[in-house]
């Protein structure tokens, strides 16, 4: 009941910056929470940023001060800014949706490849 369609990523120089997007569709009304995670193949997906229906935002800390996530409610769309892009930022990004309906649940998006090359 919750859909996520993220896009945005893309190659990128050392230095550069990127915008992710992720579009929410379904039952928006229910989603408590909305993060960015990355995973490169074989590793497990690790949480980047995540930002609460509150406002409250979490970094992992290898990219606080590089990175911010933010919402545009109007669009319900949330956004992973990253600024100062490194090497080790190449990864597969997703998007998840916390929500509830008549229990909780998680949706994920499909992934956007970013890579940080010279």
């Amino acid at each position: 009941q919750v859909e996520l369609v993220e896009s945005g990523g893309g190659l990128v120089q050392p230095g550069g910056s990127l915008r992710l997007s992720c579009a929410a569709s379904g039952s928006i009304e229910s989603i408590t929470a909305m993060a960015w995670y990355r995973q490169i193949p074989g590793l497990q997906r690790d949480l980047v940023a995540a930002i609460t229906s509150g406002g409250s935002t979490h970094y992992k800390d290898s990219v606080k001060g590089r990175f911010t996530i933010s919402r545009d409610n109007a669009n319900n769309t949330v956004y992973l800014q990253m600024n100062s892009l490194k090497p080790e930022d190449t990864a597969a990004y997703y998007c998840k949706a916390d929500y509830r309906l008549l229990y909780t649940d998680v949706s994920w998006g499909q992934g956007t490849q970013v890579t940080v090359s010279s």
